[in-house]
């Protein structure tokens, strides 16, 4: 699917939804209780949808009333899946299966698309394994397809967490394990994810001891109870509105977010003002306006999903602006360093690739045919670049968004975008 972007006055006020980090999470704890959970105000989306259909393989039963989902558990022991799991895109949904499949007796095949089953797993199976599962990649290379057989007992892990979902994954389950667990991180990317897992466990009164984030001891025999929880707006979707609002004369506002979230993704807030934007932050609301952005030297690694559009904001900053510190974005979707390096530069970008980021400097970008490489982030922040030059720029792969942000173009329209479908 093909998008057509045309140079647009952005203004107008929109409702994010609701967070695909909280929602998943959401989906896996309430699945591991032993009840019936209310979430209310969830993601709908692509990878949210592939948390619930791994739940609901593992034995939760899951219903859609309006705008909530009613999870009833399977109490920490999950059924042996009748068939391949298919994760589709969803990366989250994956590394959290994996350790929920410890949690039982048989084996689980997980599998997923192209993109999916080119991103390494190898530190979350060593971990599983050396807590007592089989965890074996069928290809032999730490990539899915992916075999797992429980049931985990427990015990001392060290962990290369390049990605914070591989800690998450084992913090949200190995509380289920009949053992206590040991985990030494060794490397951590993403600290503010796992602080959000973390206000889950809290929140669930899970028992954990900690040493800053490199040492975590979990007991055992621990249970989740059913909640009923209402889902914060995304501060990931909403960077890219955050960013149209600061390149906007007008400006924008953003319902349904609340700086009080532990979401790392919230920093963008924080580093356009410094870049020169004006924001205004209420309750349960932000305002963006744009105040002539000047380049900055930005550490990324607390929010690697925001660099697509960082990378954008750079290219409309006075001076020169540093996304650095990020090597993780290599492993996302696509390799979002390369590929925002890749079709900024056809649209005119003053930008270099560096080994863990990306340098850019001002520019006159100008319309061009560019490809979203099945990545939403990477459409979603070519579309905010559409929106500020002269001509069409034309997107492919424009579907993609439907992953994390299914209403996307139609909030982009709502904010007086020129931004169309191509038949």
């Amino acid at each position: 699917m093909k998008f057509a972007v045309k140079r647009s006055k952005i203004t107008g006020t929109v409702k994010i939804p609701g967070s695909k980090s909280h929602t998943i999470r959401s989906i896996y704890i309430a699945s591991l209780a032993d009840g019936t959970s209310v979430i209310r105000a969830p993601l709908l989306s692509l990878d949210t949808e592939a948390a619930i259909r791994v739940c609901v393989a593992f034995g939760a039963e899951i219903k859609k009333e309006d705008d909530r989902l009613e999870v009833t558990g399977f109490g920490g022991k999950p059924s042996i899946p009748e068939d391949v799991i298919d994760v589709g895109n969803s990366g989250t949904t994956l590394r959290f299966g994996v350790s929920t499949a410890a949690l039982g007796e048989g084996y689980s095949l997980f599998t997923g698309d192209e993109q999916i089953r080119s991103r390494p797993m190898d530190p979350l199976l060593h971990s599983l394994n050396d807590l007592g599962t089989l965890a074996v990649s069928t290809r032999d290379n730490g990539k899915a397809p992916l075999i797992v057989k429980g049931r985990a007992s427990g015990g001392k892990t060290e962990l290369e967490a390049v990605t914070s979902q591989y800690l998450s994954s084992l913090l949200i389950n190995v509380p289920l394990f009949e053992k206590d667990t040991q985990i030494t991180v060794t490397k951590l990317n993403e600290v503010p994810y796992v602080d959000m897992t973390l206000s889950w466990l809290d929140e669930q009164d899970i028992r954990y001891e900690r040493e800053g984030y490199e040492q975590f001891l979990i007991p055992g025999n621990q249970s989740y109870h059913p909640f009923k929880k209402a889902i914060p707006g995304d501060f990931s979707s909403a960077s890219f509105f955050f960013v149209l609002g600061a390149l906007s004369e007008e400006g924008v506002r953003l319902n349904n977010l609340s700086m009080t979230d532990p979401q790392g993704d919230k920093r963008v807030i924080e580093i356009l003002k410094d870049m020169g934007a004006e924001v205004k932050i209420a309750k349960d609301s932000i305002e963006v306006k744009g105040g002539g952005l000047k380049g900055r030297a930005i550490d990324m690694n607390d929010i690697p999903d925001a660099l697509p559009v960082m990378a954008v904001a750079g290219c409309l900053a006075e001076g020169t602006t540093e996304l650095r510190n990020v090597p993780q974005a290599r492993l996302k979707e696509t390799d979002r360093i390369s590929v925002m390096y890749s079709e900024l530069s056809k649209m005119g970008a003053d930008i270099t690739e560096k080994e863990d980021g990306l340098v850019i400097k001002k520019s006159r970008l100008k319309a061009a045919a560019v490809s979203g490489f099945l990545d939403h982030r990477v459409v979603m922040a070519l579309a905010v670049a559409g929106l500020q030059v002269d001509g069409e720029t034309v997107i492919d792969t424009a579907e993609s968004a439907q992953v994390t942000f299914p209403d996307f173009f139609d909030l982009i329209r709502q904010c007086k975008g020129n931004i169309n479908k191509l038949e």
